[in-house]
């Protein structure tokens, strides 16, 4: 499982997150999205730990949390949805071969 991390600072790094949840346990992987234009932080990031009961831990004590300024919002991240190619729209244009 994964835990969601929101209102981040954009000043925070990886090694910021690894050293803020390895005070409730042990930190397997930290995600720090970016922006695809501009490559700055995009505010928020995914942390897996080791242990359910750890994560429950620092959910606990970091969700509402005053950190780098920002009022932290941590939750269990919600499961990905699947952008299969039903839920595609559009497509736009194109070429037609018919004639009037």
């Amino acid at each position: 499982m994964s835990i969601y991390v929101g209102n981040l600072s954009y000043e925070v790094t990886k090694e910021d997150l690894e050293r803020a949840f390895g005070e409730y346990g042990t930190v397997n992987r930290v995600q720090l999205p970016s922006d695809r234009e501009t490559g700055r932080p995009r505010g928020f990031a995914f942390v897996e730990m080791a242990k359910e009961d750890e994560e429950t831990a620092a959910i606990d004590a970091l969700d509402g949390a005053d950190w780098m300024g920002r009022s932290l919002k941590v939750n269990k991240a919600k499961p990905r949805e699947d952008r299969g190619s039903s839920d595609r729209r559009g497509g736009g244009g194109g070429y037609s071969r018919s004639r009037y």
